[in-house]
């Protein structure tokens, strides 16, 4: 009798144990919905030029390099600069700020896949620019991460941010 109560023991142990270790290995793990790199994500499924999701896929990742227009380095003028002229055949200025003086204003709600949208982080002049896509988001060439999806709506850009809109 007390042989059967310690097999009956350890085996209720035994399967205690298992139950415990498969319901470990069961649990899944998601990725919130809401995280940055998942909006950009969507912000790239949702873009109507597929020529234009493979453009940026192709540069994701380029690193900055001032004067740059290659992908051994870019900067923000050189890429909008390559974009516009690749996927719609508009040829802008090189530099930053004469490509603001090349666009017709508009309200960022008012923002289309490809229109233009410019940066002043050193004062009163446009310095950076970058070409927005869709919900809130644009790509441009980072200096600190080189070309990259981002989100307009950040405080960072936000503060910074001085005209928007699209080529004549």
């Amino acid at each position: 009798m007390e042989k059967t109560l310690n097999l009956k023991i350890y085996l209720f142990g035994f399967l205690a144990v298992l139950l415990f270790l498969s319901s470990c290995s069961s649990r899944k793990y998601t990725v919130k919905s809401e995280t940055k790199a998942a909006k950009a994500a969507d912000a790239m499924s949702n873009l109507k030029s597929k020529q234009l999701y493979k453009f940026i896929t192709d540069w994701t990742g380029v690193k900055y390099r001032f004067g740059g227009l290659d992908k051994n380095g870019i900067d923000c003028s050189g890429f909008a600069f390559l974009l516009e002229k690749e996927i719609y055949g508009i040829t802008l200025p090189r530099i930053s700020r004469d490509q603001a003086k090349a666009v017709n204003k508009k309200s960022i709600d008012n923002l289309k896949e490809g229109d233009l949208v410019f940066f002043s982080f050193g004062g009163n002049d446009v310095d950076h620019v970058g070409v927005y896509l869709n919900n809130g988001f644009f790509v441009h060439a980072s200096t600190n991460r080189g070309v990259i999806v981002d989100d307009l709506n950040l405080p960072a850009y936000q503060r910074v941010l001085v005209k928007s809109g699209s080529v004549n």
